[in-house]
């Protein structure tokens, strides 16, 4: 912020001066702040293009990201904890069970995938 302070005696010359420098710098501050949106505007341009890319097209990459954002954290399962118990579908597709049921002298595989 900058602040044009009082004189004691009122000079027009000086006063407009000070006007023109404060306002120089405003612009200047403004300038670069117009120019950090344009650079975010095209990082975020090229990384949406990105990932259309890779997820198949805009639609997909949109529905991807308003997916995954509120779903994805972090867990604390550590290598040789069991696994939480979930339902999961056969691969019929018909019947659902626990990993529970299935877990016990034999190890359970479950792959998470698309084979088509």
């Amino acid at each position: 912020m900058f602040v044009i302070k009082p004189r004691r005696y009122f000079h027009a010359q000086g006063f407009f001066a000070e006007v023109a420098f404060s306002l120089k710098k405003v612009l200047e501050v403004r300038k670069i702040f117009t120019w950090i949106g344009i650079s975010l505007g095209i990082l975020l341009l090229i990384a949406f293009v990105a990932l259309s890319v890779m997820a198949g097209g805009p639609k997909d990459a949109l529905y991807m990201v308003r997916y995954a954002l509120p779903h994805m954290h972090r867990g604390n399962l550590k290598v040789g904890d069991s696994a939480p118990d979930a339902r999961i579908y056969a691969l019929d597709g018909a019947e659902t069970f626990h990993i529970r049921e299935r877990t016990g002298a034999k190890p359970l595989v479950v792959i998470f995938g698309s084979f088509t």
